[in-house]
């Protein structure tokens, strides 16, 4: 058995196990848009806190810059693993997605109603364009992240081995396009977000 065939099997059992508790999919994954919001706003706040500390070693006028440089790779570090945890959200609410929408359709077959199965069928199609607006939008704020990753990691392997003015020189080059990358990637990061809190509330109105 190939391991994307085993992990979907694996799914399967997951769903399975939480719907005979009472916990529908269609929960699950609403539970998922939201832990993936969060996340979205944590990695907004987090990028916006590299920047600011990317401007503040700009201005170092002398002192510790071993300090500086531990700062920043502290900052750096903190993003990497918030930039994890958005790709990790986006496949936890694709994985669950497949299956309800597969579920959902399979359901639809079994209709004898005309009426109900047309109804099904146009809440799930309105679903669906939903939750493709909402993906679409996570991921493009998720490819906005790398840009500024890039920029930041060079400049800090640089830091960490030039703890000169030549390397705080290369930091304030370096400034105004992390700056134009950070606002990049909030905009597209709120609006993920918004779109997520419109995914929700449509979510629980149907």
């Amino acid at each position: 058995m190939g391991f994307a065939v085993l992990l979907t099997a694996c799914s399967t059992m997951y769903y399975s196990g939480l719907e005979k508790v009472g916990i529908p999919k269609r929960d699950i994954l609403v539970y998922r848009v939201e832990k993936a919001r969060d996340t979205q706003e944590e990695t907004r706040e987090q990028f916006k806190s590299a920047l600011e500390q990317f401007s503040v070693a700009t201005n170092f006028k002398g002192g510790d810059l071993e300090g500086v440089y531990k700062k920043l790779n502290r900052e750096y570090e903190a993003s990497v693993d918030k930039a994890n945890e958005v790709r990790s959200r986006i496949e936890d609410i694709e994985s669950v997605s497949a299956a309800l929408f597969r579920e959902w359709e399979q359901e639809i077959t079994q209709y004898s109603n005309s009426t109900l199965k047309r109804s099904s069928q146009e809440k799930l199609d309105t679903t669906k364009s939903y939750y493709r607006q909402l993906v679409a939008a996570m991921k493009n704020a998720e490819s906005r992240i790398q840009p500024v990753l890039t920029v930041f990691n060079d400049q800090v392997m640089y830091l960490k081995h030039n703890l000169n003015a030549r390397a705080i020189a290369s930091l304030k080059g370096e400034l105004k396009t992390l700056q134009s990358n950070v606002s990049i990637l909030v905009a597209a990061m709120e609006k993920s977000i918004n779109e997520a809190n419109t995914f929700i509330s449509n979510m629980e109105k149907g």
